[in-house]
């Protein structure tokens, strides 16, 4: 009886250490082994500068994510097609697909002033440089990569044009780091801008699984410990007489 005792104290000592190092194995390793998308992160600050400047507005991947074969779009999200007009379309700012700018579909207040880093886009730069800016030029800019896998495929650059403003440096407006919108590097975005907490689903899953094949293990040899127990005091009553 004592043997039996000792032997299913240290059973349960071993299967205890076991489902620990499980826990912490699954726990830890889901978060690490998920790969990093790229996301697209453009400028935190709006962008200003005066009438008849040369501006970039900031946008890229991160991590580095070559885009040379995708799309890439840039539009004013706040300018929407004429609803009278059902021949009308969205037309870009500036549109790059199939490795070269798409012009026939690009807004004509913005023909001949627009141009990307295509150099870069195999570093995953897709910021737009607008060349001669005007009043007319102020407002929301939204670079979007269609067949971007990724949750986070779009980000708002917003430019104001000033005439009271007063230009800094050279007459094309630099490119701050501390502007952009840069996530940690195993942190997702969602649309919002906001932490996801998609990566936390498996680790949620694989506790709930661990804590009930514990507890389902842990009745079992309960209940197979109590049903020798029983058989052992059946087994030693007619000794006793």
């Amino acid at each position: 009886m004592l043997t039996s005792m000792v032997d299913f104290k240290d059973f349960s000592s071993t299967l205890s250490l076991v489902t620990v190092f499980l826990f912490f194995t699954f726990f830890w390793t889901p978060a690490k082994a998920l790969p990093v998308q790229p996301q697209v992160i453009g400028s935190l600050q709006p962008i200003t500068s005066a009438p008849g400047d040369d501006v970039i507005l900031p946008c890229h991947l991160e991590p580095q994510f070559n885009v040379e074969g995708l799309t890439v779009e840039w539009s004013k999200p706040d300018l929407k097609p004429d609803p009278s007009d059902r021949l009308s379309r969205v037309e870009y700012v500036h549109l790059y697909r199939d490795r070269r700018e798409v012009t026939d579909m690009k807004l004509p207040s913005y023909v001949s002033r627009t141009s990307l880093f295509t150099d870069d886009l195999k570093h995953g730069n897709i910021s737009l440089k607008i060349s001669n800016v005007t009043l007319a030029d102020t407002g929301r800019y939204r670079c979007f990569i269609p067949k971007l896998r990724s949750r986070v495929k779009q980000a708002i650059v917003e430019l104001v044009v000033d005439p009271n403003y007063v230009k800094m440096g050279t007459t094309e407006t630099e490119l701050r780091l501390t502007d952009l919108q840069t996530p940690g590097p195993n942190k997702e975005m969602d649309l919002m801008g906001r932490p996801s907490r998609s990566h936390l689903i498996p680790i949620v899953l694989v506790c709930i699984v661990l804590i009930l094949s514990g507890g389902a293990c842990g009745y079992l040899l309960k209940h197979n410990f109590q049903g020798t127990k029983s058989l052992m005091k059946s087994a030693a009553v007619p000794n006793a007489g």
